[in-house]
């Protein structure tokens, strides 16, 4: 990938980062265990124990990957290795914790996908600020998810290639 093309890449992650993060930060500092967990059940307390962890890690993924992001578009010398670094580890970091939560609360169902609904299908029926908060980033994290296929796999293997070159 060009320089430009993964400067461009790197400030579109960036700002597309920041308006998540504001939402998850914004739901954690107003909603506690005891407000999401209205049944009180042993089933519903852990079901929201795990979504407020997993959401505690999305944020901190998604807030190391923005400042890092950050760091790369205020070099003096923009440097590719570095940036394409940043952008690897944001998909391998946020956009994956966003899709493969560790507690499983919700998973997206590839076959909704494509139809216009919701994709995001929950483990459990959750209250209606625990749905619309992920409902609401998870626009954000399928555009990155689009936006960084490359570093899924494609940029390790030309890492390697390139590497076996400079060994030869």
């Amino acid at each position: 990938m060009s320089a430009a093309n993964v400067q461009k890449t790197c400030e579109s992650t960036r700002e597309k980062l920041k308006p998540a993060i504001d939402r998850i930060e914004k739901f954690l500092n107003e909603n506690a265990l005891p407000e999401l967990d209205q049944n009180q059940t042993e089933e519903s307390t852990a079901f929201y124990k795990g979504f407020l962890s997993d959401l505690r890690h999305l944020l901190v993924f998604s807030e190391v990957s923005y400042e890092k992001l950050g760091v790369v578009l205020r070099r003096a010398n923009f440097d590719v290795e570095f940036a394409e670094k940043a952008l690897y580890n944001t998909y391998h970091q946020s956009v994956n914790s966003f899709f493969y939560p560790k507690n499983e609360c919700y998973s997206e169902d590839g076959r909704y996908a494509y139809t216009g609904q919701d994709a995001i299908r929950f483990r459990d029926k959750p209250i209606r600020a625990v749905r619309d908060v992920i409902l609401e980033i998870s626009k954000t994290y399928e555009e990155l998810r689009d936006d960084l296929a490359y570093y899924e796999s494609d940029y390790l293997t030309q890492r390697r290639m390139q590497s076996q070159r400079n060994h030869a």
